[in-house]
């Protein structure tokens, strides 16, 4: 039985078929079809639907024979398409890191306290979630103020495949429209946006089945197969990584950093503060009566401009890694508004491994400053499961040793497209629960020591 998982993450469209042991099959990709204009990011739906079906298509064709039971669909957050009564899209799609809506933002400033919007939300009050966006949109963009209907990414690409209409509980908690105590959506931020609560679909949880994929969708081998929306990514690679254990910390080491934390709902309004002021969020989780904490940086992106910087490229970071000079000197580095690093005591003796060394002690430093918070208001976790590409250089995974401790690497590949597929197969009762979903980070550490950060970089 073949299940498929399907990663719309802001770089690439990613699928993957996998058996119901948690074996990778086949795989394909897609760029993500983004357009730059004066006005900032975004994208036409019916491209994304393009892309989706020539990375499912790419990855079917190399797949083994055999019946495909599920296609479970996990996306980035914040973005969002809007449908008319057609169920066609109306209007662009803005990226969630498009800074269009500043002047929104002030408004909301306005109208809502930082301090009543991030209780209610679990969210910072920034630029990032959908609801000032779909605000600018009513604004500037005609046609959709006849919308009908607004759909996450993930949610939306379920509906074109021809599943139900609906909002997943974590993608829904990314929107700034959420009430998490009540789990249901909050009037006023819905209103301040123009919004309303006739155009927010049914809530639902991930792996809730929502239907099979229609003929009309193209792509046959996937006919007839469940559908479910499998979540926000980020929390999707926990379930493919298998880092949702009591406990477990997923530090996803791609473009952008992401730790994640899956705990239980229950923190006081001052833990909320105090981590929403550092730019964490809370919400509802991918598995079910759970919330996520969920922290940021742009490590790997720090990374690639210090080798720029070192005129080089990724094909040298195994060398950088391996330089016996390693972390020799007295140099510190920062990092910058521009997610480039301020260098502190260059000597004529400092080495390329040296600059390098310091700029993985940075990002590290970031992600302690992280799960140092994540920690307080969430009790000290056991183990930290590290996945993404970044997690292939052994000088970063050195870097991070040296403060947390042992780590587990998980040899999954492409972890949010294989936690989607679980999802999948949890749509289509080929698992129970989630705690049947296949491993994919290895055993646990036989000692029983909290995880915490051991030593200064």
């Amino acid at each position: 039985m073949l299940l498929v998982g399907l990663d719309i993450g802001t770089t690439a469209v990613k699928a993957v078929v996998i058996d119901e042991h948690g074996a990778a099959l086949a795989e394909g990709r897609a760029a993500t079809p983004w357009s730059v204009s004066p006005l900032g990011v975004q994208l036409e739906a019916a491209e994304l639907l393009e892309a989706a079906a020539s990375a499912l298509t790419c990855a079917l064709a190399t797949a083994p024979d055999g019946a495909v039971a599920s296609i479970g669909i996990t996306s980035m957050g914040e973005s969002g398409v809007l449908t008319g009564p057609d169920g066609k899209a109306v209007g662009p799609v803005i990226a969630w890191h498009d800074r269009r809506d500043l002047a929104e933002l002030e408004s909301l400033r306005a109208a809502i306290s930082e301090d009543a919007f991030s209780v209610r939300t679990g969210l910072p009050m920034r630029e990032q979630w959908s609801l000032t966006k779909h605000r600018w949109l009513l604004t500037h963009v005609p046609e959709t103020r006849g919308a009908t209907a607004r759909l996450n990414i993930a949610e939306w690409m379920a509906f074109s495949l021809g599943g139900a209409p609906v909002s997943e509980l974590s993608l829904a908690s990314r929107t700034g429209w959420l009430d998490l105590a009540s789990r249901n959506w909050w009037t006023e931020p819905l209103e301040w946006s123009g919004a309303s609560r006739a155009l927010m679909p049914e809530l639902v949880v991930a792996g809730t089945n929502l239907g099979a994929v229609s003929a009309e969708a193209g792509i046959s081998r996937l006919t007839g197969a469940a559908i479910t929306v499998a979540g926000h990514d980020h929390q999707a690679a926990v379930a493919g990584a298998g880092a949702y254990l009591p406990g477990d910390v997923l530090d996803s080491c791609g473009t952008a950093e992401a730790l994640v934390r899956v705990i239980e709902p229950a923190l006081s309004e001052p833990a909320l503060l105090e981590l929403t002021s550092a730019g964490i969020t809370a919400g509802w989780s991918v598995f079910e009566d759970k919330w996520a904490l969920l922290g940021g940086t742009q490590a790997g992106l720090v990374l690639q401009n210090a080798l720029k910087m070192l005129g080089l490229d990724s094909a040298d970071i195994a060398r950088l890694d391996a330089d016996p000079s390693h972390g020799v000197g007295p140099l510190h580095a920062t990092i910058d508004a521009g997610q480039g690093l301020s260098l502190h005591g260059v000597t004529g003796a400092t080495s390329q491994a040296d600059i390098w060394r310091a700029a993985l002690d940075a990002v590290t430093r970031q992600a302690v400053e992280i799960h140092s918070l994540m920690t307080r208001a969430a009790g000290s976790p056991s183990r930290m499961v590290v996945t993404g590409g970044w997690s292939r250089s052994s000088g970063l995974l050195q870097s991070k040793e040296r403060v947390f401790g042992a780590l587990t690497v998980s040899p999954a590949k492409e972890s949010g497209a294989r936690g989607a597929a679980f999802f999948g197969g949890l749509a289509a009762g080929i698992y129970g629960s989630a705690a049947d979903f296949p491993s994919g980070a290895g055993p646990r550490p036989s000692s029983n020591t909290a995880l915490q950060p051991e030593g200064a970089l």
